[in-house]
């Protein structure tokens, strides 16, 4: 148990989050970025319902990427299809918080 602080940016909002709670909205996996942003009402698209079927919810890492869990093969597939893609995207869905991270969610 313990709690994390997300930063969601363009719109430089943080909350914290504690993992005992987790799945906050039930929207991707429990503890995701998605889950995390729906509960608090941060708007990321999430056209796929939070299955790791589209690129909606995708965001860039600007801080913490080691606190987020381990990309899969199927994420990774699916992030090829992202637009604006970069070294530091996951798709929000899929990345599950486990300490404290800064993410940019893309135009």
């Amino acid at each position: 148990m313990a709690v994390h602080k997300i930063t969601f940016l363009p719109m430089n909002v943080t909350v914290e989050v504690d993992d005992a709670k987790y799945p906050l909205a039930d929207h991707g996996k429990p503890g995701s970025l998605l889950d995390i942003a729906l509960a608090h009402d941060i708007p990321l698209e999430h056209n796929c319902g939070g299955s790791c079927a589209c690129t909606t919810c995708h965001v860039v890492v600007r801080e913490g990427e080691e606190n987020l869990s381990e990309m899969q093969a199927d994420e990774e597939d699916r992030l090829d299809m992202a637009e604006g893609l970069t070294i530091h995207s996951r798709l929000g869905c899929q990345a599950v918080v486990r300490g404290n991270v800064i993410v940019e969610i893309p135009e």
